[in-house]
């Protein structure tokens, strides 16, 4: 077991924290869809160009008879050292594939990487377990193809918000079939880990639509695929926690910090000062800095020969 924490006010160059500060004092904090009118509106507003320049390669995936979409970019060279499933964010409801284009692209050329982006059904058109059924399909689906499409089995997967609850859920049923170590790491950006509201760091969140959007049909929502703090947390992979110190979850990621340190795993915690949600989408210095702190421990997590 090993626990590792990087605090970043004192390394961060002072003109590149003050020019962060000075965005996110000029920003309006958003806030989520608080209704299903809401949501339909938001998504109405976030359509994404369908073709606009981009590298990432549509494929559909028949998984028993169900299409699962995913984005796939692949290093400019051409060189891939290993391959990363990402799940974006979006609070289950308005998540999209195609909006990680960029991030994905810019990974995918600075660490070496290809970069397989899920595009899970949403709630509350498809609540849980859909999400997390599809992005179980997905890396199973890695896990048989690897080699053979990207000439690497050299796996990592990560996720942001929602997205990084769905990975920790994709992990914990992996782990139950005995293939969770065959991902060399795992990157969680923010992730929600209690919905059930049992918690203290759950309640913070606990009135939020896109709870009752997701899991507002099930009566026990501490069952780990819904609620990831609650499972057995052991035998997982190496894992990233990347939070910013104005997070409104910055409570459950370092309850989740030490719940898997505490199950024997090796945990590396990356907090990063005044930046609240979703801040590693944001364009400031800080979430460039964060960018190159995920590559870094990423690079090292495949190149490790014993991963």
């Amino acid at each position: 077991m090993k626990l590792a924490l990087t605090e970043l006010v004192e390394r961060l160059p002072g003109d590149e924290l003050a020019i962060t500060r000075a965005f996110y004092e000029s920003r309006t904090a958003g806030t989520g869809p608080s209704s299903l009118q809401e949501l339909l509106a938001v998504r109405a507003s976030r359509v994404v160009d369908p073709a606009p320049p981009t590298r990432a390669v549509e494929h559909i995936l028949d998984v028993d008879g169900r299409a699962i979409s995913v984005r796939v970019v692949t290093p400019n060279d051409g060189v891939v050292n290993g391959v990363y499933l990402y799940l974006p964010g979006g609070g289950f409801y308005m998540s999209s594939a195609a909006s990680a284009d960029a991030r994905s692209t810019r990974l995918a050329d600075e660490v070496g990487v290809a970069v397989v982006t899920v595009d899970y059904r949403l709630a509350p058109e498809f609540p849980w377990p859909a999400a997390p059924d599809d992005c179980e399909a997905v890396a199973l689906w890695l896990l048989d193809v690897a080699a053979e499409r990207f000439g690497t089995t050299k796996l990592a997967v990560g996720g942001m918000s929602a997205g990084a609850t769905l990975v920790m859920t994709t992990l914990l049923r992996l782990r139950d079939r005995g293939l969770a170590m065959s991902f060399s790491g795992a990157v969680l950006e923010a992730g929600t880990y209690d919905v059930s509201a049992q918690t203290p760091a759950g309640r913070t969140i606990g009135d939020e639509y896109f709870i009752e959007a997701y899991v507002g049909h099930v009566g026990d929502r501490t069952v780990p695929d819904i609620s990831p703090t609650f499972g057995d947390l052991s035998s997982l992979p190496p894992t990233l926690v990347v939070i910013g110190s104005d997070d409104v979850v910055l409570a459950e990621n370092l309850a989740m910090v030490a719940r898997l340190s505490a199950a024997g795993n090796d945990v590396d915690l990356r907090l990063y000062p005044d930046v609240p949600h979703g801040f590693t989408n944001h364009p400031t210095p800080v979430a460039r800095r964060a960018a190159l702190d995920i590559g870094a421990w990423l690079r090292r997590r495949l190149d490790d020969e014993s991963a």
